[in-house]
């Protein structure tokens, strides 16, 4: 068989439209981010939003579990074996880096607990892990904040866990509020979060935190720090953020404060 000329073009016609395309003409490259949620996760549009074009993700969530949003379901969530059997179902097209994508199981068990996640992640075969808490401080270190003001969407008895693993990395909540929520927190909606972080925030306060990856932030980060004058982090954008700088890349926002302050700082 003649093989074509580098420079070949095939034709493909499709009624009056004709496309040239190159014989030899490859696929686009692409990176792969491997992504363990909670059953409930309904968000995996916002987690792509922060995505470049040539990053794929790839989700897989961890077993159903009949209990509401609380202290018992985040600690079902961050059990170390469904964690690596769920790992392992991500490793067949290859990620560069698996991220635990969810708040309360990764801090509901201190930082010991979030330790065990991410080395769990790693046992799997992951080649690179994060997990949302991890991410989280990771995060407030960038930006130097040590002292948050934090909004939830839990009960009070997750809300305590989340103060408690931030007070073991040395950050100061100076205020809080959970929504109370046991059920469907992906149906909050951006003004139930606006008026929360408008009450929650603090002068002493050097940024403000929304947990919980199941609630929607991508739209109103940048506005809320325009408003308030400080960086708001939210759990799926230091998820991401984190996931993308294991990889060398940079998360895509317009003006969002983690996103633009480290990406200065990388270049």
């Amino acid at each position: 068989m003649e093989v074509p000329a580098a420079d070949e073009r095939v034709s493909v016609t499709a009624k009056d439209n004709v496309i040239e395309i190159s014989a030899f003409a490859q696929p686009p490259g692409q990176s792969g981010i491997g992504l363990v949620a909670p059953f409930d996760f309904a968000l995996d549009r916002e987690l792509w939003r922060w995505a470049p074009d040539d990053v794929s993700l790839y989700l897989t969530r961890l077993p159903y579990v009949p209990v509401p949003v609380t202290v018992d379901m985040a600690a079902a969530l961050s059990d170390g074996d469904k964690v690596r059997r769920a790992t392992q179902d991500l490793l067949a097209p290859e990620p560069l880096v698996v991220g635990y994508a969810c708040a309360s199981g990764s801090f509901v068990d201190g930082a010991a607990g979030e330790k065990r996640l991410h080395a769990s992640i790693l046992d799997a075969g992951a080649p690179a892990a994060v997990t949302t808490s991890g991410a989280l401080i990771r995060a407030l270190e960038a930006l130097d904040a040590r002292r948050i003001a934090v909004v939830t969407p839990y009960v009070d008895s997750v809300t305590d866990r989340l103060l408690g693993f931030l007070g073991e990395h040395g950050i100061e909540t100076v205020s809080s509020v959970g929504l109370g929520l046991l059920n469907h927190i992906w149906k909050v909606t951006y003004s139930e979060v606006v008026e929360a972080v408008r009450d929650v925030d603090r002068p002493d306060a050097e940024a403000v935190f929304i947990s919980c990856t199941n609630v929607l932030t991508y739209d109103i980060i940048a506005p809320l720090e325009r408003m308030l004058g400080k960086p708001v982090l939210a759990a799926n954008q230091v998820t991401m953020w984190a996931a993308l700088q294991a990889i060398g890349r940079s998360a895509v926002a317009d003006d969002q404060w983690l996103v633009s302050a480290t990406s200065r700082t990388a270049a």
